[in-house]
């Protein structure tokens, strides 16, 4: 395991189901469950005819061009967005870089192995994590910052975002789960008169493709030019490219949008029932706005291997700076399933 400066950048939820934890309850990743839909592995299935070709992405870049009313300049695939954060990180000629915590990892991670001295700017809980603008350094040169952030599930306002830019600075905005808040309010995809605005997308947590990689680039064509040059040859394949095109498409949109709906009744579900737990000292990160929940309590590490022997895995929060081992994160799933997890909750802290 390697930590930088006392945490371990690269742990992220699926550890805790991997080898033993494979027969858990999965509350630790933010994949929504049921997913791929039918209609979607259908798709994917269709395209495997087409294998002994070379991936071409011109029709899944026209397509996400489109979703987004921007010209394919404007548009480039990855593998994951995960993939966006290294070239990013390769490709980018920046001095001072600075990531907003807490949030996912892999930004600083990949900062970090490509030789960059990363600033962090570090949201207190008792802000309700979040950002005031004033703590970004002003010579800053490349900030990140995910919206809605992960594992804060705090919305920031697109306008506090889009304040960040300046002459000279990469705005790095991770809209990962944005399809997962309803009407997508406060997005900034789709948004030209932002100077230097890169909204990084992925198709992985709404649609339940994290093992195919799929995601996407949103910004200025010369800076999708230099991360293309980053690149390697045909980075994203053919059974990606076309769950690229299928997950734009008015159909998946008009389903991504109504899952969205779904998922704020079934988290408003589960923050009900974790209120519960308040005179046992649990508090809500709040107010929540993504699939996931961020929560407070004593004895956190004990509480969440009692939930493990008890069938259910939920991500630690250490990992991320700026919280400690009385974090947890739970991804929001149906009523009945989170009724299972407050009774198995309940046992944990009396025990």
């Amino acid at each position: 395991m390697r930590t930088e400066h006392g945490h371990d950048l690269r742990h992220h939820g699926d550890a805790e189901v991997r080898d033993d934890g494979g027969s858990l309850v999965d509350l630790a990743v933010n994949v929504r469950a049921d997913t791929p839909p039918a209609w979607l592995r259908e798709h994917i299935a269709a395209s495997l005819d087409g294998l002994a070709a070379y991936p071409d992405g011109r029709a899944a870049r026209a397509a996400v061009a489109a979703r987004h009313g921007l010209p394919v300049e404007r548009v480039l695939l990855t593998a994951g967005a995960a993939e966006a954060f290294v070239l990013l990180a390769r490709a980018l000629k920046v001095r001072r870089p600075v990531v907003v915590h807490p949030q996912f990892t892999e930004p600083e991670a990949a900062l970090r192995d490509a030789g960059h001295t990363v600033g962090r700017v570090l949201l207190r809980e008792e802000d309700g994590f979040r950002l005031d603008p004033a703590a970004v350094p002003e010579d800053a040169d490349l900030v990140v910052i995910g919206n809605p952030t992960n594992p804060t599930s705090v919305l920031h306002p697109a306008d506090t975002l889009a304040s960040l830019a300046r002459p000279g600075r990469v705005l790095v905005v991770d809209e990962a789960f944005m399809d997962a808040v309803p009407g997508e309010r406060e997005a900034l995809a789709g948004r030209v008169d932002v100077p230097g605005l890169v909204v990084l997308r992925s198709l992985t947590k709404t649609w339940g493709l994290a093992g195919l990689r799929i995601g996407y680039v949103l910004a200025a064509p010369e800076t999708i030019e230099e991360l293309e040059r980053a690149q390697p040859l045909w980075p994203v394949s053919t059974p990606a490219l076309a769950a690229a095109e299928a997950c734009v498409g008015p159909r998946a949109v008009a389903e991504a949008a109504h899952a969205a709906h779904r998922v704020a009744a079934d988290r408003a579900h589960l923050l009900t029932g974790l209120a519960r737990f308040t005179p046992a000292g649990l508090r809500v990160a709040g107010p929540a706005q993504g699939p996931f929940v961020l929560i407070r309590l004593p004895r956190a590490t004990a509480v969440r291997r009692r939930l493990r022997d008890l069938g259910w895995a939920v991500r630690r929060g250490d990992t991320f700076p700026g919280l400690n081992e009385e974090w947890l994160r739970l991804a929001v799933r149906d009523r009945a399933t989170t009724d299972g997890f407050l009774r198995a909750l309940e046992q944990a802290l009396e025990a």
